[in-house]
């Protein structure tokens, strides 16, 4: 568990606290899937702003994997300023790399989207948009449900919701891995190549022995030209995920004629430097313009 008490402490240095930030209304730890697994909870957080409908934005942690049952600090970091831009906030917990091998995360994402879709009318969400953001591993997950459509290994049977679609109107990917293969040589202070890294547990194996499942879960594999807009941001410092990972994926849906933007911010880390007033509202501002109003 070295490597994520290493990222989680990286991340708490740069989240600012919300604790008391307001909602008028929520709903915590319902069951997205119809088991008893906490790995398959979410919560539903509505602004104090009174409307009939809110459009959503799905908030994913990062947990460089690991991680099950986190979705509050999802909440803390990135809630308060979707919330203050009128946004529904749902933060949703996934099967850790310990709990099932990727797809697993990926296909648990997906079913909360189903049933946010299916649902949404029971907890007043605007289901015509529904947005992702996340950070680290959570936005490598957000990336995917962005490029992924509706790939049929990656879409999977969880939950009772699987005749909606899992597609999202647009994504903020907070510094997520990409290509797993190239992260140590783009320059990561972290070995991702290690048989215990995050990354080569979360595939089943040592990742540079594993080219398929890697493939499988690189956003990039999947970019085409139907995808939602993307708005990346990523630290040129970062020393866990290297911010060529973020170049990459921006390279790939330019390549394909995606809207995407991609900002690098200088000095900034792992969480530290971007996890500020400026980028927030950078982030809240992208899912507004793609409201259709």
């Amino acid at each position: 568990m070295k490597h994520l008490s290493v990222i989680l402490f990286t991340l708490a240095l740069g989240i600012v606290s919300c604790i008391t930030q307001p909602y008028s209304k929520n709903w915590e730890n319902i069951n997205y899937a119809d088991d008893t697994l906490v790995s398959h909870r979410l919560d539903i957080y509505l602004p104090r702003v009174t409307k009939a409908h809110y459009p959503a934005v799905i908030v994913v942690y990062g947990s460089a994997f690991f991680g099950n049952d986190m979705k509050q600090i999802a909440y803390k970091t990135l809630g308060a300023p979707l919330l203050n831009s009128g946004f529904a906030v749902i933060t949703v917990n996934h099967r850790s790399s310990r709990d099932a091998i990727f797809p697993a995360q990926i296909q648990d994402i997906k079913a909360a989207v189903r049933f946010i879709k299916a649902n949404g009318h029971k907890y007043q969400i605007d289901t015509s948009f529904v947005g992702i953001t996340g950070y680290s591993s959570g936005g490598h997950l957000s990336a995917m449900m962005g490029t992924s459509g509706s790939v049929a290994q990656i879409e999977g049977q969880v939950g009772n919701y699987t005749s909606y679609s899992s597609s999202v109107n647009a994504v903020v990917d907070w510094f997520g891995p990409t290509d797993f293969q190239s992260m140590d040589s783009c320059g990561s202070e972290m070995v991702h190549d290690a048989p215990d890294s995050p990354e080569s547990i979360l595939i089943g194996g040592p990742i540079q022995d594993n080219d398929e499942r890697c493939a499988l879960a690189n956003p990039i594999s999947y970019i085409d030209s139907d995808d939602p807009p993307f708005l990346i941001l990523h630290g040129d410092t970062d020393p866990l995920v290297p911010h060529c990972q973020s170049e990459k994926l921006f390279q790939g849906l330019q390549d394909a004629g995606v809207s995407s933007q991609f900002i690098l911010v200088p000095q900034a880390g792992h969480g530290p430097g971007l996890f500020e007033e400026e980028y927030f509202k950078m982030m809240c501002d992208f899912f507004l313009n793609y409201i259709v109003l």
